[in-house]
């Protein structure tokens, strides 16, 4: 794979351009990691502070009043609303998966149909993550089903 990088002027506006045979799985694994990491929350944990990057977040959920956002082997608490995830990230493979949960589609190993219409996410970190039925037909459309 050839890279090439061009510096332009302030007055042009900045592009990617990605060139390939085919979109495969290392094409949408580059464009998902473009795409998500200018995006950083502020997860706290006890007394420390972090920059977490959308890219290593797997999914959010609010549990009795508190937002908590859930990484490969971290668990951090947020100040944002679950409603204000939703419209920050929702342009950036997220998706609401139920009334609680706003999941990363990029961090979805398979996928699984579950009892009374629901599906189950096996994520890539083991993690198993309930899809409403209500969210179910979104998620078939964010990957095309």
């Amino acid at each position: 794979m050839k890279i090439s990088i061009e510096e332009i002027s302030r007055d042009q506006e900045e592009e990617i351009r990605i060139r390939c045979h085919e979109v495969d799985d290392e094409i949408n694994e580059i464009v998902n990691k473009l795409t998500t990491e200018a995006l950083v929350i502020l997860g706290y944990q006890d007394d420390s502070v972090s920059r977490i990057n959308l890219s290593d977040i797997y999914y959010f959920e609010a549990v009795d009043g508190k937002v908590f956002v859930y990484s490969k082997n971290k668990v951090y608490e947020v100040k944002q609303k679950l409603y204000e995830l939703e419209e920050l990230c929702s342009e950036k493979n997220c998706f609401r998966a139920s009334k609680s949960t706003i999941l990363n589609i990029a961090r979805i190993a398979s996928i699984h149909p579950s009892i009374s219409g629901r599906f189950v996410a096996l994520l890539d970190n083991g993690e198993r993550v309930v899809i409403s039925r209500q969210y179910v037909p979104v998620l078939k459309n964010r990957l095309g089903l």
